[in-house]
């Protein structure tokens, strides 16, 4: 609040830098237009988030100035050097509608200042120097939308390559398939031409009801068939190819492995050539081989379509098309969605690591934009370690907030880089590779509109970018 009030002469004002090269005209204006306030030591000037009104010059005394970082103001400058200003900046913006400070500003002792009105300001800004303020508009402006040009663009270039990946790894199911059901079409067929060749008259109904039984039991053991080290199934398959060539049965060396995948073995062959006898052997065994290998293909059919559908799931739970922009969420199905979503591009010497705190509550949450946020962090790790390292994404708790890691064992952020990394724009990627960094967009999802943080630590061969989200849900995230 002011504690008193009075004029600048245009002498007076001429003294100031941001004023010495006006004209008389200008001065004589800006010296109606103005006042003098004074602030007491420790008072706030203006606040952050209030309607921004005044452009202030500071005359005498010490000033600080800070920004809110997660609830905490964190001093930016202090400075006690005549002439200096703040407020209302970018009054002369012509979309200055419902602006508002952008910091806060202090008085650190007693402190006293020319005030003039944002729009006293926007008006001698827009009228004294035409030229200038072209300038200003078009750089504000145009960098406000180049900003939001190049961030969308970003986003389309990160969603085409995740969607390549997602593309890729739906391929190799979806083929699966596709092949299993055309093998299994023959294997149908021919399961028929078998079972009338035994059914002919050759088999009383006592044997045939007897096969029938061995073939529902084949059908268990397929279901239950244990996973064989590849030495044991070589070995296996080494038995029953012997004990059918034994038995007089035809290319046993493409029957064995087969029936070996289907958990069978040579005492229940020996089974099957008591129902139905030496001469009907090999159909019997054909026959039966013909069912272990449509269930098989049955069960490769069912493993890729559960596949398939965990991808879809996986994808829509990425893009989040089908739920609301706002919601509560475990941010464990946010981070393994996004990891499915990179699993083409991880290359095969890297190493992925999960470490979870399963017992993490649900948060309050823009998941859609959470995941962003996990995109931008992974492909960056994923960059600095190239073809080797190990991916680590951990949960856990930090005080009353939820942190979610992205750790990797590249060479680390340069000392000169570490400042740069959260400005607009900013990469070391070559150009046309990748998406950028990402992380000024990563931090204003993750600061501004969930009140939360991102603080990074770095080393060589331990780089760890953290997020922290409030775990309350009273603390509503920002639209």
């Amino acid at each position: 609040m002011s504690i008193g009030a009075d004029r600048l002469t245009p002498a007076q004002l001429r003294t100031l830098f941001l004023f010495e090269a006006l004209d008389d005209g200008q001065l004589d204006w800006l010296a109606e237009h103005g006042r003098v306030e004074q602030r007491a030591g420790g008072t706030v000037v203006y606040a952050e988030g209030e309607d921004a009104t005044c452009f202030f010059v500071l005359l005498s005394g010490a000033v600080a100035l800070s920004r809110q970082v997660r609830g905490d103001d964190i001093e930016i400058s202090r400075t006690d050097q005549r002439g200096v200003y703040g407020g209302a900046t970018q009054a002369y913006l012509d979309d200055r509608v419902g602006e508002t400070y952008r910091n806060t500003l202090r008085a650190v002792s007693d402190a006293e200042f020319f005030v003039l009105p944002a729009e006293s300001f926007a008006h001698a800004v827009r009228s004294w120097f035409p030229m200038a303020m072209h300038l200003l508009e078009g750089l504000v402006i145009g960098m406000r939308n180049s900003q939001t040009i190049v961030g969308e663009r970003e986003r389309l270039l990160a969603l085409g390559s995740l969607s390549a990946g997602l593309t890729h790894e739906l391929n190799n199911p979806a083929a699966a398939a596709v092949r299993a059901t055309s093998v299994l079409r023959d294997r149908v067929a021919g399961m028929r031409q078998k079972l009338a060749m035994i059914a002919d008259g050759r088999l009383d109904g006592r044997a045939l009801h007897g096969l029938v039984e061995l073939q529902e039991e084949a059908v268990v053991r397929v279901a239950a068939a244990p996973k064989l080290t590849p030495m044991a199934t070589a070995d296996a398959e080494d038995t029953l190819t012997d004990w059918l060539e034994e038995h007089g049965v035809t290319g046993a060396w493409d029957l064995a492995p087969i029936l070996v995948g289907g958990g069978l073995d040579a005492a229940w062959l020996a089974r099957v050539r008591e129902a139905v006898g030496p001469v009907d052997l090999e159909a019997a065994v054909r026959w039966l081989t013909y069912t272990v290998d449509t269930e098989l293909l049955m069960r490769e059919i069912g493993d890729a379509v559960t596949r398939i559908s965990g991808l879809v799931g996986a994808a829509k739970q990425y893009s989040q098309l089908d739920r609301a922009p706002h919601q509560v969420v475990d941010v464990h199905e946010l981070l393994d969605a996004t990891l499915v979503m990179f699993k083409a591009k991880i290359p095969a010497g890297v190493k992925l690591v999960r470490e979870y705190d399963r017992s993490l509550p649900a948060i309050p949450a823009y998941a859609a934009e959470l995941n962003q946020v996990w995109t931008n962090l992974i492909d960056n790790a994923l960059g600095a370690m190239g073809e080797q390292g190990v991916l680590t994404v951990r949960t856990g708790r930090s005080g009353d907030l939820l942190a979610v890691e992205v750790a990797d064992t590249g060479p680390g952020i340069p000392p000169e880089v570490r400042p740069r990394i959260f400005e607009p724009f900013f990469t070391t990627k070559p150009v046309g590779a990748g998406t950028g960094l990402g992380l000024d967009i990563s931090y204003r999802i993750v600061a501004h509109k969930h009140h939360g943080d991102i603080r990074v630590r770095t080393a060589p061969g331990d780089t760890t970018f953290q997020v922290l989200l409030p775990l309350s849900v009273s603390t509503a995230p920002t639209p």
